[in-house]
């Protein structure tokens, strides 16, 4: 596969501001490893070789075990996931498959959600969700090539 673009983020400084929204999520009140498994989960449903590949470098330097992140794409037949998991893993999938259902996101996984994570960890949540749907897109449309994250980093 062919990169449509080099590295957006040494092409655009529109970019910038979804760094500064990366920075705030490193330091949110949601545990990491429930970050990566929501980014993860919402890169399979979009396709995003990307991003699955750094959000899986990302989880396992976080300490994130093989078997879960095995098992993230079928999440509710697992038996590894925190009921505080599942309900972000849920809202996840519902707010990226918006589309597919006539009421956006159903009032019992939002009231899921909101039984286990606070007003502010379910704000990070819902912002953490629109974040890795828009890094999809982006990577999707200039076919970033997975793996090259590393040399990004690099750089």
């Amino acid at each position: 596969m062919q990169p449509r673009m080099s590295s957006l983020s040494k092409i655009s400084k529109g970019v910038q501001g979804m760094y500064a929204v990366e920075a705030f999520l490193k330091n949110c009140p949601l545990p990491q490893a429930t970050l990566e498994l929501v980014k993860i989960r919402v890169s399979q449903i979009n396709g995003c070789g990307f991003c699955l590949a750094m959000h899986n470098d990302d989880a396992k330097k976080a300490g994130e075990t093989d078997e879960r992140l095995y098992t993230v794409a079928a999440w509710r037949e697992a038996p590894f996931f925190t009921p505080e998991e599942r309900a972000a893993l849920a809202l996840a999938e519902a707010a990226t498959r918006i589309a597919d259902n006539g009421e956006g996101v159903p009032d019992e996984v939002w009231d899921e959600a909101a039984d286990h994570y606070d007003e502010e960890s379910l704000a990070a949540l819902v912002l953490a969700i629109a974040q890795i749907n828009a890094w999809n897109r982006i990577n999707v449309t200039i076919r970033s090539v997975a793996g090259t994250h590393r040399e990004l980093l690099k750089s």
